[in-house]
This record gives structure tokens, C-alpha cells and sequence, in this order.
């Protein structure tokens, strides 16, 4: 935020110092978050001083007028949340203290945030990425059964890595996960997957568990199960060794399964399904990233575009 010039009334200095103490005793908040809210106090402070006016003395239209000047100014909807956020808060506490008798934040409208999009991974990323293990080292093969059976099912991280002998049935092609809330679903695996899961099972897992035992699928060189760190790490390394330089989540290859099924005509509804998606609003953001997909495909090949 920009920093404002230091004309601000005594009076609201020390409101806002009070103010900040107070949230620090009351509510525990971090230093950032406190610095913030002072920032955002100093600024509307000295706005309203050039206009002779306080903190106490203003109006739901002052606050009205600020917030419209910061958004003109460039300010993004989530910095402007938090301004809001900061008023009302420091106006509640007076009204509840009895400083003011009304609370001028009222009825003042938050700015819709929206839900961020997904980060993604294209199909020619993704190809990338499940080759980048050495599928001729033990640890690889693992390694590539553990992506392809990521991208071919869309469990989440956690999923995977808990995943075990007796929820998966190569032979139907199928993976039993226990998701959210103990909700179980099935999930197929496809051809790919299921290639690649039989080799690391006849090949890598036993060399790997040696005389241990463990009923996770997934396991490592001491013969216990893959943590959901270490394979998020490797995923990282894989995608360094292939090029992929976009920031990635420990959800990047779910959002890459689903946002691929719907750019191929998945049902949103069976997409659901899939990923375990309690209400169909969750998995509604995956519309738009197709729809993101499809703008750019249009912008890139289309003679207007």
C-alpha cells in the first residue's frame, strides 16, 4: 500500500494506536495483520483530515467516497475487503464503547472476491511431467505409478498416499478411496494407470518393502508408507526436470484431471463424482478454468482473435 504523508489529527493517532492495542490484547492477531489495519486507519485518518474531519465525525458517505478513491487508485478487491474490514471493526468497538452512536460502516457492501481459479497444468505439461521419473531405477517406477495414478484418478494427495492393497482391484480397474467426511467412492483408473501400477507392484514394491510389511501401496526404501512431503517433493523435482516452471500446488495434477476431463466433454455431474465433491458448487470453478482454456484457444488461433 502507498505510504500516505504524515498529516493526521493527534487526536485520531491516538484512537488508532488504542485500537491496535486493543485488537492485539483481544483477538491475538500477527504483526502483519496489525500493521495492516494501522495502515489502512492512517490512510482513510489522513484523507479525512484534508477534508477537517475525524475519525469519530464521519459519515457512511465519507466512507463511501474513500474506499471509491482507493479502488480508483488501482486498489485490488481483496485489500479493499480488508479496508472495510478495518472500519467496521474499529467502528464497532466505539459504538460498543459508546464513543459513537451509530456505526457509519453499515450497510456498506463487501467487493465480491470471487473464488481464485485453480492453477493448472496443460496436457502437453502433464506428458511431460509423468516422464521425467527413470522408470528403469526402482524408485522411478514408483514414482511414475504414483502420477499416473494421480492424473488418472484426481485423488487428492492425501488420498494417494493413503491408499491400500485392498482398496485397489487392477483387475476391474478401479481404486475404492476414502475421501472427505469417511465418504467413499470409486474411481476408475484406466489403461495407463493400471500398466504402470502392475509394474511397480511385480517389480519395485516388493525390492522396496524387502521383509517388511505394509499395507499401503505406495512405499518407500525403509519399507513404510510415502508421506504426503516427500511426494509432493518429488512431484517439484519432476517438474524442474521437465521444464515446468509454473508454481504448482499439492493439487495441481487434480486440477489437471479435472479441468482435462471437461475440455474432452465430461458431465460436471459425474466430474463430481470423481473428485468426491460434496456439493456441486465446488466443482462448478472447474467450468471456468475450461473456460479460461477455451479463451486463450480462441485468442491464439483465431484470425480475430
Amino acid at each position: 500500500m502507498r505510504r500516505a504523508p504524515a498529516v493526521i489529527r493527534d487526536a485520531d493517532d491516538s484512537l488508532i494506536i488504542r485500537f491496535i492495542d486493543a485488537l492485539w490484547m483481544e483477538c491475538g492477531l500477527s504483526d502483519n495483520t496489525l500493521v495492516s489495519y494501522r495502515n489502512d486507519l492512517h490512510g482513510l485518518a489522513v484523507w479525512l483530515a484534508k477534508r477537517d474531519k475525524t475519525l469519530m465525525a464521519a459519515g457512511r458517505e465519507d466512507l463511501l467516497a474513500y474506499l471509491a478513491l482507493r479502488i480508483k487508485e488501482g486498489a485490488k478487491p481483496r485489500s479493499t475487503a480488508r479496508l472495510l474490514s478495518t472500519m467496521r471493526r474499529l467502528y464497532q468497538s466505539l459504538v460498543r464503547d459508546g464513543q459513537i452512536k451509530t456505526d457509519p460502516s453499515t450497510q456498506i457492501e463487501s467487493p465480491k472476491l470471487g473464488r481464485p481459479l485453480p492453477r493448472s497444468l496443460t496436457e502437453s505439461e502433464v506428458e511431460a511431467l509423468l516422464a521425467a521419473p527413470d522408470v528403469e531405477d526402482i524408485h522411478g517406477l514408483r514414482d511414475r505409478a504414483m502420477l499416473e495414478t494421480l492424473y488418472a484418478t484426481g485423488l487428492r494427495v492425501t488420498e494417494l498416499v493413503g491408499l491400500t492393497i485392498t482398496k485397489v482391484n487392477l483387475r476391474q480397474g478401479l481404486v475404492r478411496v476414502t475421501g472427505k467426511g469417511n465418504k467413499e467412492r470409486l474411481v476408475p483408473l484406466g489403461e495407463e494407470a493400471i500398466r504402470w501400477l502392475e509394474s511397480y507392484m511385480n517389480e519395485a514394491r516388493p525390492v522396496l518393502l524387502k521383509n517388511t510389511v505394509c499395507e499401503e501401496v505406495f512405499v518407500t526404501q525403509r519399507g513404510g508408507a510415502m508421506t504426503r512431503q516427500a511426494f509432493w517433493y518429488l512431484i517439484k523435482r519432476y517438474a524442474r526436470h521437465a521444464g515446468i516452471a509454473k508454481p504448482l500446488s499439492p493439487h495441481t495434477l487434480r486440477h489437471a484431471f479435472a479441468t482435462h476431463l471437461l475440455n474432452h466433454g465430461a458431465n460436471l455431474r459425474v466430474l463430481q463424482m470423481l473428485l468426491g465433491h460434496s456439493d456441486l458448487s465446488t466443482t462448478q470453478i472447474y467450468t471456468h478454468v475450461a473456460r479460461e482454456r477455451m479463451k486463450d484457444l480462441h485468442a491464439t488461433h483465431h484470425p480475430r482473435g
